[in-house]
């Protein structure tokens, strides 16, 4: 009897068991944003009075148990909660209205995703929607303005070529400086490319969809010993699901220098080059060939006119029939933009895609420069089950550059403008002057006899997947491959200035970098007890990069239309090279939220790399933030005026390990001795070597008011840089003179503001402006022991180090004025500046300026109304100085028979003048040495985008069969505010390399001014 009791009662217990499992069912759904009906990532899905409860994916979709008649209670900070009541359907979407709308904006962050209003870090971010109409080559210059502590500059309007971007102040002194690149998850080839080709060119942005800047050290320490310059994650555009569309979208624009300057015409040259011989035969040589025709010969003047009819060509100087304008031979007159793209997408519950294809051309303001790109991408994503998720990015790019020379060779264009207005093109056989007719190289002559052409391909692929084991559990696998080919060729016929003397010089490059990663980790995600919110990622990563370079050169070509190296009769050099880097890493990161207000963020890093000496193969890099949303506080919550106030503070390490990819090891190079292979020494070791440490305090504030109507974040930082790299002097005995050694220090510490504000908001009409300002100051800490300053390393340039001052101040002599009395220019002996001196050897040297901004804003406004649309951007930079390396060289008979600016006519004649510009002497370099003369201010304010466009009618779409039609014009650098005297403020001469010689000019090109229509249309 009790055993039938008993098997009564297992029996009945089962059937309750099933009779419930039975009557559970798994929930599905997505959760999507009202505001742009994308999936949101990070809601919490409880079954109400339970501790049962899933948080939505990146897609934002969830799976969830639950039983008919339970419900199902959606929340996410920044959105209206919702309740839902299981019934029959299994399938169960839902959407959510912003609520505080600043919070629910979705972040990329290392490894996964994020929200506004969970994130405790500082992450800046730009839609590429934003970016897609900018008249430039790269998406870096689109960024300029648009980012609080991001500062973004262009060498100068050559194509191309590389683009400045530092992130909150600049960290090194010997390693680099540049943020890392992620697109897609692969760190990418920014670096390493042939000359100064910026591989980042080859990225199409109308493929982006989002760029987010990860500034302090929570949100960066998760990429370790390559965090402290920042690090830059790029999202390229995905598929969803529903009917395909199609883009394409044309645009044609028309560029001009932003500025150029005044140089002397032909009448103005001739006073000024007879006034500075005339003056030294006066002062110098005690004769006057003017009053006393005996004294012509021999003298200075005679010298100075013989020189101007061999100027003169064909031509009579003294009549004036020649008044060359060579700054506008440097510029070209038909330089413009044309682009072209295409964009397909869509998808099923199964398998999303987009593809896309565009074509770029780019013809330069300055002559023989232009650049080409063309580039297709194909992302896929597949849902082979619910648990399963496989997809690939494919990008491929082509561009070609016609590249120019270095700012200081004579082949620039912009040295065109030292020759002599009084010199004629052109002679009567229609010719080409040059040298001795000419003062310099005219290198007009290289767009007749050479081509500079540099070919890259670029191909960026990812493929992934991923595996839900449990709602809660996932796992994905990346493999990416970056493979980047660059081919530049270079001829220069036999009537160049580079190939004069060998009868025309050929030479080719080659780089092949392959770099690939893969990325393994594990997500969790779980809600405990409703109040609880747990995500933990945990992973490992590999990185492997191999470069290979090739270069091989020729003279004596038997013609100049035989270009390539197989006509070369000599082959003079060649070379081949390799090298590599691998990082092995370890991360983990976990965010604590409890009660939709209190957060906690710990993440750390492991990184192991080739570049490290073996004492220090291995790296920890760890990071803790918090926040605090005051406004979900009882006492706050659903108040309109104070609709946000969140605080948040962070610290953490990172490491900057751009230091070279053999530094600590002993190296030899090869030699001969008497035609004899052997090996030499060229580097000593250091097992110690390793990254540049800095450790980042970051403290911020977000807030909202009037229900959102106006929302910004404050932060300050403190970032501190120790082991900075340095070459240090040890004894001679070791066979070398120096070492490089982790020892320097240095900070950057500074404070951001972005408030963005809704102006107007009605149905026809609305009115947004958001504005960024950021200041940093940066200070260098420490140097080698004993070590107080690194001196300019040339005369021509006034670039220091000093201990105390920020990195690349300008250091030296202070111009002290014309003395009246003979028009001599005098200098500072002292640092009080009480006395002066005409001996430019004699003068005090001391800090004369900073390169580096003292604080940097962005200013935009967009306006809608109906279907018109006007967004124009300002950008600013402020507190920074600019040195003039031309300038000397433009002073008047600063640098022999060079053209001077029309400033100079001001020069001193007669005593008593009073002037900044010393008497006029010939060859005498009387003001022309590098001081604080040629040292300006260098703040700017640039209309930097204008955009005004139309879309169409629905009612119009509907007839034409179209679901968008935008037509839109618009405007790159259409006005710049500014005090500096050179061509363009927004500057840095190519040819100084290094993280010092900053904040130079020297014949650099301006920016492009560039006006520009265009089409989109949707269908």
């Amino acid at each position: 009897m009790r055993k039938a009791l008993l098997c009564f009662i297992v029996l009945f217990a089962a059937s309750l068991s099933y009779e419930v499992q039975a009557q559970q069912r798994e929930i599905t759904g997505t959760v999507i944003s009202e505001e742009d009906g994308l999936g949101l990532p990070g809601v919490n899905v409880l079954v109400k009075e339970s501790s049962r409860g899933v948080i939505t994916d990146l897609d934002g979709k969830y799976s969830i148990p639950a039983t008919e008649g339970e419900t199902l209670v959606f929340s996410f900070v920044g959105y209206m909660s919702q309740e839902h009541v299981v019934g029959q359907r299994t399938q169960l979407d839902i959407t959510l209205s912003a609520d505080a709308k600043v919070l629910g904006e979705v972040l990329v962050v290392g490894y996964g995703s994020t929200t506004k209003g969970d994130l405790t870090g500082n992450i800046s971010s730009v839609k590429g929607a934003d970016l897609a109409a900018v008249p430039v080559v790269n998406f870096q210059d689109a960024l300029q303005g648009r980012m609080a502590g991001v500062f973004v500059q262009s060498s100068s309007g050559k194509l191309g070529e590389g683009v400045k971007i530092r992130v909150r102040g600049t960290t090194s002194i010997s390693g680099g400086n540049d943020p890392l690149y992620v697109i897609d998850g692969v760190p990418v080839t920014s670096g390493g490319a042939i000359g100064l080709y910026n591989p980042m060119a080859d990225i199409n942005f109308n493929d982006i969809e989002s760029l987010e800047v990860l500034k302090d050290a929570s949100a960066s320490a998760i990429y370790g010993a390559r965090g402290a310059n920042g690090v830059v994650l790029i999202t390229t555009k995905t598929g969803s699901k529903g009917k395909t569309k199609f883009n394409v979208g044309i645009q044609r624009g028309f560029s001009s220098p932003t500025r150029t300057r005044e140089f002397l015409n032909s009448a103005e040259y001739i006073e000024l080059m007879r006034e500075g011989a005339y003056n030294n035969d006066l002062q110098i040589y005690g004769i006057d060939p003017i009053n006393n025709p005996e004294d012509y010969e021999g003298s200075d003047l005679e010298f100075v006119e013989s020189r101007l009819d061999r100027y003169s060509g064909y031509a009579d100087w003294r009549t004036g029939e020649i008044d060359t304008d060579w700054q506008k031979q440097a510029f070209n007159e038909d330089a413009g933009t044309f682009s072209v793209n295409f964009s397909a997408s869509g998808g099923d519950e199964k398998t999303r895609f987009f593809l896309s294809g565009a074509y770029d051309q780019q013809t330069g303001i300055l002559i023989r420069n232009d650049f080409e790109r063309v580039s297709a991408r194909l992302n896929l994503d597949h849902s082979v089950s619910d648990k399963f998720l496989i997809g690939a990015n494919f990008g491929l790019s082509r561009t070609e550059n016609n590249r120019l020379s270095d700012d200081n060779q004579f082949n620039n264009p912009m040295q065109l403008v030292a020759m002599a207005p009084i010199t004629p093109i052109r002679d009567e056989n229609g010719v080409l002057y040059d040298r001795p007719t000419t003062t310099y190289y005219n290198n007009l002559i290289d767009s007749e006899n050479a081509e500079w052409v540099n070919v890259s391909f670029r191909n960026l692929t990812n493929i992934f997947g991923e595996y839900k084991f449990t709602p809660d559990l996932k796992f994905r696998s990346e493999f990416g491959i970056d493979v980047f080919n660059q081919n530049e060729e270079q001829f220069f016929g036999s009537r160049t200035n580079t190939g004069l003397s060998t009868n025309g010089y050929g030479r080719s490059r080659w780089t092949r970098i392959v770099n690939y990663n893969t990325n393994n980790f594990f997500t969790y995600n779980k809600v405990l007890g409703g109040v609880h919110n747990i995500e933990a990622v945990l992973g490992m990563s590999f990185q492997r990069s191999d470069q290979n370079n090739t270069f091989v050169e020729g003279q004596e070509f038997p013609l100049d239309d035989l270009r390539t190296l197989a006509s070369a009769a000599e082959i003079t050099g060649g070379s081949s090279s390799l090298t590599n880097f691998s990082f092995l890493s370890y991360f983990s990161r976990i965010n604590y939220k409890y009660q939709e207000k209190y957060l906690a963020t710990l993440s750390a890093r492991v990184d192991g790399s080739s570049r490290f000496g073996p004492n220090n193969r291995y790296g920890f890099f760890p990071a803790a933030s918090v926040g605090w949303i005051l406004s979900e506080e009882g006492f706050l919550k659903g108040n309109n005026t104070l609709s946000l106030l969140k605080l948040r503070g962070s610290y953490g390490l990172t490491g900057n390990a751009e230091i070279g990819n053999f530094e600590h090891l002993g190296l030899y190079g090869s030699a001969s001795y008497g035609l004899v292979p052997g090996l030499v020494p060229t580097q000593i070791p250091n097992p110690n070597l390793t990254w540049e440490n800095t450790k980042q305090l970051d403290i911020g504030i977000e807030f909202g008011v009037l229900s959102d109507r106006i929302t910004g974040e404050i932060d300050y930082y403190n970032k501190n840089t120790t082991d900075l790299l340095l070459n240090v002097p040890i004894p001679a005995t070791s066979g070398f003179r120096t070492q490089l050694t982790n020892i320097g220090d240095m900070q950057n510490r500074g404070v951001e503001i972005v408030l963005n504000s809704v102006n107007i908001a009605k149905p026809d009409f609305t009115w947004s402006t958001s504005l960024n300002f950021a200041r940093n100051v940066n200070e260098v800490k420490k140097l080698a022991p004993g070590q107080l300053s690194i001196p300019p390393s040339s005369s021509r340039f006034l670039n220091a180090v000093i201990i105390g001052e920020p990195l690349g101040v300008f250091y030296g002599p202070a111009y002290a004025g014309v003395d009246r009395s003979n028009g001599d220019a005098l200098y500072y002996t002292n640092q009080e500046q009480t006395e002066t001196t005409t001996n430019y050897n004699e003068a005090e040297r001391v800090v004369l300026g900073d390169p580096n901004p003292s604080f940097i804003a962005g200013l935009s406004n967009t306006i809608k109304y109906k279907g018109f649309d006007l967004m124009f951007l300002f950008q600013g930079v402020f507190g920074n100085e600019i040195f003039d390396g031309g300038g000397g060289f433009f002073a008047a008979n600063g640098d022999w028979f060079d053209n001077s600016t029309r400033d100079q006519l001001a020069r001193w004649q007669n005593p008593g003048d009073i002037t900044d510009v010393p008497q006029a002497r010939l060859g005498e370099c009387n003001g022309c040495n590098a001081s604080s003369r040629y040292i300006s201010d260098g703040s700017y304010i640039r209309l930097k985008t204008l955009n005004v466009g139309y879309s169409f009618s629905p009612e119009l779409l509907s007839r034409l069969k179209l679901s968008s039609m935008r037509v839109f014009f618009t405007g790159q650098n259409l006005l710049t505010f500014t005090d500096y005297k050179g061509w363009d403020p927004e500057v840095s001469a190519d040819h100084l390399g290094g993280n010092i010689l900053i904040g130079n000019d020297f014949y650099s090109a301006p920016q492009s001014r560039t006006l520009s229509i265009g089409l989109n249309v949707g269908f």
